[in-house]
């Protein structure tokens, strides 16, 4: 051991210096020396850790508290965590160890300067393929000068005997003894913008798929889960993004002076995306060089300062095969109970279980074995805890977050980035946890929604009749575009987007796993310019893809994606799909915002939309496309749920700039019955009072908020009577079949004149 250095720099290091400077300084010189973007700096090694025991004299002073402490027991293990880290802050610095830590540290820092640098701990049992110690041990950012220097390097030893990081030994069998600790010294990158990536989906475990997590300032808090970070996905090969999910973000951790600081910021970038295009693809390419040197996918955190990107560390992905068993085991019949509470999927499977709130890890005792966890954030100190929980939920951070990572690991169902777990679960409640799909469930209450569309086209004789109120025409087919463009409409106010999908025959998912997702694309944009240019400049309003899961099954490789519903009229369709499988919406708005660059009088409609929250998460998908950044550019909302009339202010809270009503979802929906179900059709009346009531609050409550309504349901087409309450209640536009054009417009005409 004498023989070894005491002080190494990087470029002198490798994969196969583990036991000289742990998993994470040996990731840091292979990548070093294969020409990866790594800030400079030089590990402490475990040799000069073990000569800080020897010279003190303390290793069996550890060992033996350690011996007589139940870790199972919070009390008893912060207290010997207490006492080992005291003894270890208190002991002497090796004189030896000191001189060449500082002829490196300014070697470092060069001439007359004195380098900001960060300390981070490595211990030589973490990043392997079979653990990752999640943060366990300590990191110090911003350290300047040599006794800032030495005291970090000393915090550092201590942090092994941190409570988490000696339950973590206990549980995994680990020796105490056997475990040594390298403090690796890193030239500070100041990152505007950092986070965390996967070079596989770490929770489908999906090959083809590089995952992006990112955050505003340092990257601490993106692993301490207390921000939810924008999330990207990028395919491997293609390099082509398949989805982007842009969050809110109010603070950031940044060095404000001599400190780390946390501030708010700026509001003009809080809704911003952290990254652009080009830079989520430069870190997709530098995730698949590093699967592609270690041949093993890696999880990497990066950082950005002054548009350079760096890379700050890697390591295995250790939960590759638990997280492939709890696929397996994560099939849950949501169709048949609605969510109470929705986040980010973090960890697959199903847990369910008694709610205990933890508002900090000193209520850890709380936690007995079986129940869900909820708490703001996780952070190392929960550990002992989370090994308890049948499942964790929390209110803040992404897929790559402290609670995220540990529960993968630990193979125990999760959900994080939830926003308010604390406040809507409350403590003794019965919860069932999906950490696949990112739902919480309250019992066997059940839900049943959705609905049918039904289309008609017939070609009608134009009139030229004016009226206040716009008529609409309802459209699905490319072929029809050009002669109905002719009629006296106003533009199209429901613009199926079914046809066209079915038309191009393939299904989405099924084009994404064959790279072929351009072709999809193409089609769409095709179909979708037929109808812009044919209006052109009247509005066209695309009502995003409504399929039942029994019609997407039709398409070309549908059995392999969609699910056999007992009852897909109220299964798995509209905005909870986006959400669900961001990818694929993705491709519609990649060919909305290819077709607005010649034609911005597409917009788009979001069909059954659950909750404002739904809505929420949708928009923000929008949002990542930058769709937005038009400001001719709409967002509708249908209003076809009982859900959507009753809290329709909540909705317009989260920014839609109109809506329209699909009066035969929302009629079916309010009497319980089924119209294309000839059994029970007789019961389906669009006409009956609690319909009408439903339709003037609706019409009501636009107004008041200023926003525009519309309706696109058949009975418009179908009752002239219901033409004459929408008029008189105020609606802004009707939309109907191309063959009710011509006495639409005669009766909207007659009753304004009456008006």
């Amino acid at each position: 051991m004498t023989n070894l250095p005491l002080v190494v720099d990087f470029k002198d290091i490798d994969k196969h210096s583990l036991s000289l400077v742990g998993g994470k300084g040996a990731n840091l010189g292979e990548m070093v020396n294969a020409g990866f973007p790594v800030p400079n700096g030089f590990a402490v090694t475990v040799p000069a850790y073990q000569k800080f025991l020897e010279e003190n004299n303390i290793s069996q002073k550890i060992y033996d508290i350690l011996a007589v402490t139940n870790v199972e027991d919070p009390a008893q293990l912060e207290q010997a965590s207490k006492k080992i880290q005291k003894i270890v802050i208190s002991s002497k610095f090796p004189e030896t160890v000191f001189k060449d830590l500082i002829a490196s540290y300014r070697k470092l820092s060069g001439r007359f300067a004195s380098a900001l640098v960060a300390v981070r701990s490595s211990a030589t049992a973490e990043d392997l393929p079979g653990m990752s110690f999640a943060g366990q041990q300590a990191t110090f950012l911003n350290i300047k000068g040599e006794t800032n220097l030495q005291i970090a390097v000393r915090e550092c030893w201590a942090s092994l005997f941190t409570p988490r990081a000696i339950y973590y030994r206990v549980h995994n069998k680990i020796k105490h003894e056997k475990v040594g600790i390298s403090v690796i010294v890193q030239k500070m990158i100041q990152s505007e913008v950092s986070g965390i990536m996967f070079s596989i989906d770490p929770v489908t475990n999906l090959k083809d798929r590089i995952v992006i997590d990112a955050v505003w300032g340092l990257g601490e808090m993106i692993v301490q889960g207390a921000y939810v970070p924008d999330h990207y996905v990028v395919q491997k090969e293609t390099f082509a993004i398949l989805s982007k999910e842009v969050n809110f973000q109010e603070k950031q951790l940044i060095k404000k002076g001599q400190e780390t600081k946390e501030v708010d910021v700026p509001r003009k970038m809080r809704d911003r995306a952290k990254l652009d295009d080009k830079k989520i693809i430069d870190l997709a390419k530098l995730a698949q060089k590093l699967q592609d040197h270690y041949f093993f996918p890696q999880d990497i955190e990066w950082a950005m300062e002054k548009e350079k990107l760096y890379i700050v560390q890697t390591r295995p992905i250790t939960t590759i095969e638990k997280t492939q068993k709890l696929q397996n085991s994560s099939q849950v019949q949501s169709e048949n109970s609605a969510p109470i509470l929705k986040g980010i999927p973090a960890s697959p499977g199903i847990g369910t279980g008694k709610v205990v709130i933890l508002k900090s890890p000193k209520e850890i005792d709380k936690i007995s074995k079986g129940d869900v966890l909820v708490a703001p954030m996780t952070s190392p100190d929960y550990v002992p805890a989370m090994k308890k929980a049948s499942a964790i939920i929390t209110n803040e951070g992404g897929m790559t977050s402290h609670a995220a990572i540990v529960s993968r690991e630990m193979g125990t169902p999760c959900v994080v980035g939830t926003k308010k777990a604390t406040e809507v679960l409350k403590e003794g409640d019965i919860v069932t946890v999906n950490g696949k799909t990112g739902e919480i469930y309250d019992g066997n209450k059940t839900q049943g929604i959705k609905d049918s569309k039904t289309q008609s086209n017939e070609k009608v004789k134009n009139k030229n009749l004016k009226t206040a109120t716009k008529l609409y025409v309802n459209l699905a087919e490319p072929d029809r575009a050009k002669e109905v463009s002719k009629m006296n409409v106003d533009g199209v106010g429901l613009l199926r987007a079914e046809f066209m999908i079915a038309d191009i025959g393939i299904h989405p998912k099924e084009a994404i796993k064959r790279k072929i997702q351009h072709t999809f694309i193409d089609k769409l944009v095709g179909n979708l310019e037929k109808f812009c240019e044919s209006f052109y400049p009247r509005q066209v309003i695309y009502r995003a893809t409504d399929f039942k899961t029994n019609e997407y099954r039709s398409l070309e490789g549908g059995k392999f994606w969609e699910p056999l519903e007992p009852n897909p009229m109220l299964g798995f369709r509209g905005a909870f799909r986006y959400v669900s499988d961001p990818e694929v919406f993705n491709l519609e708005l990649q060919a909305i915002k290819k077709v607005r660059e010649k034609y911005n009088n597409l917009q788009i409609m979001i069909p059954f939309v659950r909750s404002p929250d739904e809505l929420r998460r949708v928009k923000r998908i929008v949002h990542s496309n930058g769709l937005f950044e038009d400001l001719s550019f709409k967002f509708w909302m249908m209003v076809e749920l009982p859900v959507n009339v009753i809290l329709l202010e909540e909705f317009i809270k989260v920014g839609i700039d109109g809506v329209s009503i699909g009066s035969n979802d929302l009629t079916m929906l309010l009497q319980g019955t089924d119209r294309d179900n000839a059994t029970v059709s007789s019961a389906f009346n669009e006409m009956q009072p609690e319909v009408i009531w439903a339709i003037k609050k609706v019409i009501k409550t636009c107004n008041k908020y200023g926003i525009t309504s519309s309706i696109c349901g058949q009975a418009a087409s179908s009752y002239n009577e219901l033409v004459e309450v929408l008029i008189k209640a105020g609606i802004t536009s009707v939309s109907v079949n191309p063959d009710a054009v011509e006495r639409t417009r005669q009766m909207i005409y007659e009753t304004e004149k009456l008006i």
